[in-house]
């Protein structure tokens, strides 16, 4: 398969939201789409500035917001709670909510209703569930309630135990033809995208063109019709082991670390706060405030 075209593209004119068209118009037209996590107001500017197509409130959070040891733990509460804290600093990126687990296997009903309350509650665009099997039904009867699904096969997180642990998947032919098809019974069921994750890039490009609905890549190679990376990865806030495909594009722990440091060895030096850093007060007013104290002289 050739390599397609590598496209420069600045970053989109703010204040045109993307919608689930205009990504399909992007995959047509073989413009890449940038994706990242956010999981608070401060991350969720952060990717507005940035000019990135698609926010997703990822369950990842469990670990990098939260200190779970994986994304099993974490509450449809909270994931709720961080998605309303994007929303209210995105304007123009899709937001898309991850369903946590335990919130949409038990049945359809239950989907739709966690579904229900990312758009309600969060104000989410899309939600996002793991696996094919039963996640296939569960995807058709959220989409039949009228909200958008964004799928994803290969490493799912919420269930890394029975795949053996955080590792590539779709490494033998027969496990390949898995992941295919759950990708495509996840586009049959109107899923608007599909993430991949740590597939083999070979995998990938066999897949391609099966599908017509954008496939956001991470860990699949540069076939997909987009690529996402987790916020605290690829800005190196995270000190925790890195995938394979992680790439760092900054090292904002360290300078963070560093700046914390820095301001702890000033307080305790008594170097701050500076007379610039605080406030005075109009030489009438403290004498006034002197007296009203019962002190005969002011103090210095």
């Amino acid at each position: 398969m050739s390599a397609r075209p590598k496209i420069a593209t600045a970053p989109p004119a703010k204040g045109k939201p993307v919608t689930l068209s205009s990504l399909a118009e992007k995959k047509a037209l073989g413009e890449p789409i940038a994706m990242v996590t956010a999981y608070d107001y401060p991350s969720a500017r952060v990717a507005e500035e940035a000019g990135v197509d698609v926010v997703l409130v990822g369950d990842s959070a469990a670990m990098t917001v939260l200190g779970y040891p994986s994304t099993v733990p974490v509450t449809l509460e909270e994931m709720l709670m961080l998605a309303a804290a994007v929303r209210r600093g995105l304007e123009r990126p899709l937001l898309v909510g991850d369903l946590p687990f335990g919130s949409y296997e038990v049945s359809d009903a239950q989907a739709v209703g966690t579904a229900q309350r990312f758009v309600k509650e969060a104000g989410c665009d899309a939600v996002k569930l793991e696996r094919g099997g039963s996640s296939v039904a569960r995807a058709r009867a959220i989409v039949a309630a009228g909200i958008p699904v964004m799928g994803h096969v290969g490493l799912t997180p919420q269930s890394a135990t029975a795949l053996g642990g955080y590792r590539s998947q779709g490494r033998t032919a027969e496990r390949a033809l898995e992941v295919a098809r759950d990708a495509v019974a996840l586009q049959e069921a109107g899923c608007f995208s599909i993430v991949f994750e740590a597939i083999p890039s070979d995998v990938t490009e066999l897949l391609m063109p099966r599908l017509e609905i954008p496939v956001i890549g991470i860990g699949a190679g540069p076939a997909t019709d987009g690529q996402v990376l987790v916020f605290h990865d690829l800005l190196g806030i995270h000190e925790g082991h890195a995938a394979r495909f992680v790439k760092r594009y900054a090292e904002v722990r360290e300078q963070m670390v560093a700046g914390v440091r820095a301001f702890a060895e000033e307080v305790r030096s008594r170097r701050y706060p500076e007379p610039a850093h605080g406030y005075t007060m109009a030489p009438d007013e403290r004498e006034r405030l002197c007296g009203l104290l019962g002190e005969t002289t002011p103090r210095r």
